[in-house]
């Protein structure tokens, strides 16, 4: 087993180093012509992202005025932070702002590590076939609508659903448990929901790392009288946790976007205090009520928070693992 370590750390030395000795390269028009069929192909993507993506944000001026419709950006008073002021005073806001990072934070957690575990799995199966058939059926809930989903899920949680017997059945509960009217549970069966339905897809990634690892560290600790267990632990995490960091800094800045289909279609007028979310709110006391410049300035507030957690934390990775995505 020790040497399987050696090796691993000998591997990552080299590689440190190879990035440390490589010169790098200053932009040339030599360079330019030699990838200019790779820059012209680039060119509609570059296009399509100036224009649905940073064109927009010149709407934010609307946050900082009493935007009318039908006076436009030069005929709306400035307001300054009036819109911000209000939001930052409304009680609603940091109810709706405590359920998204608490729903955020769970699926990152639990979505993360039933996808780390899940790909950990499938790549000790030996049996093909099987494995194949696993990642299959494993990938099919991610392409199944949201609508879908939360039906299943009520049916499954209701009265008389399968859940309900089972717990009877167990005699671990002598009645029904109404889970869709318990704020309580709201948080949890949102999360199990997101968990089953995107733990395949998640795992991809995970799987196709792991494909790198070298058979050679995994023949060395075989030698040293490692099991299987083992050398998951020591050699295919190790292995893939670039790609573990990585996607957790990028995963943590979409920690506040997580949407609001789940909660709507799974959340009732009971849980409505556990339902909503930033996006619902944005979207109820925003757009729904024609508060265009409200509804922008909880679209800025977002983008600031996703960007503040993504330079946090890829700074903290950078200086712990020497490993970050800017």
């Amino acid at each position: 087993m020790e040497s399987a370590k050696v090796i691993d750390v000998e591997k990552q030395s080299q590689i440190k180093a190879r990035q440390k000795q490589m010169p790098k390269k200053k932009l040339t028009w030599k360079i330019i012509k030699q990838q200019k069929l790779l820059i012209i192909m680039s060119i509609p993507f570059v296009v399509w992202l100036a224009i649905f993506a940073y064109t927009p944000l010149l709407g934010w001026i609307v946050a900082f005025q009493d935007y009318r419709p039908q006076n436009g950006f030069l005929g709306s008073d400035w307001v300054g932070l009036q819109h911000f002021t209000a939001l930052f005073n409304d009680s609603l806001f940091y109810r709706a702002l405590r359920n998204t990072i608490g729903m955020g934070g769970l699926g990152l957690i639990f979505g993360t590590g039933t996808a780390i575990s899940f790909a950990l799995l499938l790549n000790e199966l030996r049996f093909t076939r099987f494995k194949k058939f696993t990642q299959t059926v494993s990938y099919l809930p991610h392409f199944v609508s949201w609508v879908v989903v939360a039906n299943l899920v009520t049916t499954m949680l209701s009265n008389t659903g399968v859940v309900n017997n089972i717990l009877q059945f167990l005699n671990l509960t002598d009645s029904p448990i109404n889970f869709m009217a318990r704020p309580d549970m709201f948080w949890g069966i949102v999360t199990g929901a997101e968990v089953w339905k995107s733990t395949g897809w998640n795992a991809i990634i995970y799987l196709a790392a792991m494909t790198s690892i070298s058979e050679e560290m995994y023949e060395a600790a075989h030698v040293d009288g490692a099991n299987r267990f083992q050398k998951m632990w020591h050699i295919t995490l190790p292995s893939i946790k670039p790609i573990i960091i990585i996607l957790m800094i990028m995963s943590i800045g979409n920690i506040i976007n997580i949407g609001f289909e789940r909660q709507m279609l799974l959340g009732n007028n009971i849980v409505a205090d556990a339902a909503i979310v930033i996006e619902k709110y944005a979207l109820d006391y925003g757009i729904g009520m024609f508060r265009y410049s409200f509804g922008t300035a909880i679209g800025i507030f977002k983008s600031v928070i996703s960007i503040v957690l993504i330079f946090t934390f890829n700074t903290i990775a950078k200086k712990t693992s020497d490993i970050s995505i800017i």
